[in-house]
């Protein structure tokens, strides 16, 4: 395992942790290097783990779908 830095990219929190990844990017923190991952959503933005409620569009979901995929005929 390999000692691994985790970005929030909408926070910017750093998670220090080990992990089977590797990146190119590397930061050293107390000493220790770490390969740097950025990653979307991490249990500090995530809503569930926030209890932010977010809204999301349904209404119009199936229109948008057929209107992309809808074959012309």
């Amino acid at each position: 395992m390999n000692p691994v830095c985790f970005v929030d990219v909408s926070t910017n929190k750093q998670f220090l942790t080990r992990a089977a990844l590797k990146s190119k990017k590397t930061e050293t923190i107390d000493g220790v290097e770490y390969f740097v991952v950025a990653r979307d959503v991490t249990s500090d933005s995530h809503p569930a783990y926030t209890g932010e409620k977010r809204f999301v569009d349904t209404a119009g979901r199936v229109e948008k779908f057929r209107s992309k995929f809808s074959r012309s005929r």
